[in-house]
């Protein structure tokens, strides 16, 4: 990978301008918005067709039947599907964590406040169905859904001309899938946005996707809600003279692996361990089944940052703001307050990024592209709504009634203040 050395000012601006590269995208916005408006007019039929030209496959039916799923989590090997349960006792000890409560607030004499914690009728779920198939992904996203109480999970994912993957399916099963239906692309997120005459209609779209799958998210969001608009992966490691070459340079090409535009990324104070670390991407690499698409990544995403201090490596990696951080570092927790911008953060030597992958229990679906430093990981959150509440007294609106009409009149609505002041006029 490329070695950049430089002063920190002159890093940050080279980030920048690595992180904020916009690709030209008319084309597939045009394709998109075509799609989208065919599935709303013809439905079923459009999906079907859809599938026969861009899959080459010929749809009878688009459900996945019951029997199917059983049949594949019974060929399945046990070892997957043992690692699978135990992920998912992981993942959901960790998200249970995050449940939220309702409150009421009535300190107030006549005055009761408060918020409704509600969970969403329906989520739809994409699952890629292109060059690796990612069962751990549904785990992710329908763990959090069912603990927030998500009355109905449904599954897109794209057919495949040998079947479904066994373990996908077999992870839908142990996860919790209530309908599965073999649709994939922009034409399955218009199908979970609008609803076909078998495809439900949802309140929400999660899950990964190609650009015209995240470009579909983009595009009905308002009709539905959506996770967050995913990129391509992304891994930054902190590391010194203490690091270990070879773990790091794992540990980068365990994310430059999914996707010739995955961004591995290294800040060091140590141009001995740079230098170190090429090294054994070279030769690691070389060793990988997806070899061509980690070296694609590295050289043209990619990049090795030589700092002057550890203090200057968090200050540019805060300014990258990683899908995945590792901080290979002695005491690594101590850093933690160091880390403002992150998706997701794995701390020391053995907290190799791939641990939050699978088996850990935080969320995998994270937010890429510099959005960090506003987006959050996917959690119980995403999957409830609030409703506030408020009920006052005739007594109570007495006493605050001046300063709403007087906010009312000050904003020229002249019928608000009145609404208040109907309140109190003689019967």
């Amino acid at each position: 990978m490329q070695i950049i050395e430089d002063s920190l000012d002159n890093l940050l601006k080279q980030v920048a301008i690595r992180t904020n590269k916009v690709a030209n995208r008319a084309e597939v916005e045009k394709a998109v918005d075509d799609i989208i408006a065919n599935v709303i007019e013809n439905g079923d039929q459009a999906l079907k067709d859809y599938e026969k030209k861009f899959d080459g496959i010929d749809l009878k039916n688009l459900r996945v039947s019951q029997q199917e799923i059983d049949d594949a989590y019974a060929q399945t090997d046990q070892k997957v599907i043992d690692a699978l349960k135990l992920a998912k006792a992981n993942i959901t000890s960790f998200q249970q964590m995050e449940v939220e409560e309702s409150f009421i607030d009535a300190k107030k004499k006549g005055v009761i406040r408060g918020e409704k914690i509600q969970p969403l009728a329906a989520v739809g779920l994409y699952v890629p169905g292109g060059t690796a198939a990612y069962p751990s992904s549904i785990l992710m996203n329908v763990i959090p859904a069912k603990i927030a109480g998500v009355g109905r999970i449904v599954m897109v994912t794209p057919p495949q001309k040998d079947g479904l993957s066994k373990a996908v399916l077999a992870a839908a099963k142990i996860a919790g899938v209530d309908e599965i239906y073999t649709v994939g692309g922009a034409q399955a997120i218009a199908a979970l946005a609008y609803g076909t005459e078998t495809v439900p209609r949802v309140d929400k779209i999660t899950g990964p996707g190609n650009v015209f799958v995240a470009t579909a998210k983009k595009k009905v969001f308002g009709q539905v809600d959506i996770d967050m608009i995913a990129g391509p992966s992304e891994i930054g490691v902190i590391a010194s003279s203490q690091s270990v070459p070879s773990q790091v340079a794992a540990d980068l090409l365990s994310q430059a692996e999914h996707d010739k535009l995955a961004r591995p990324m290294l800040i060091t104070d140590d141009r001995q361990l740079a230098d170190a670390v090429n090294k054994e991407l070279a030769r690691q690499v070389a060793l990988l089944p997806r070899q061509e698409i980690a070296q694609a990544a590295m050289d043209n995403e990619g990049f090795i940052a030589v700092v002057d201090d550890i203090d200057d490596a968090f200050t540019l990696m805060n300014a990258v703001a990683p899908e995945h951080l590792e901080v290979q570092l002695p005491d690594a927790i101590e850093y933690l307050n160091q880390i403002k911008n992150a998706g997701s953060v794995f701390l020391g030597f053995s907290a190799s990024e791939p641990l939050g992958d699978y088996l850990a229990g935080p969320n995998h679906i994270l937010p890429t592209g510099g959005t960090a430093r506003f987006f959050s990981p996917l959690g119980v959150q995403d999957f409830v709504k609030r409703t506030q509440f408020v009920s006052y007294t005739r007594e109570a609106l007495a006493k605050e009634k001046d300063a709403i009409t007087t906010l009312a009149r000050v904003e020229g609505l002249e019928a608000h203040a009145r609404a208040i002041e109907s309140r109190f006029e003689e019967k």
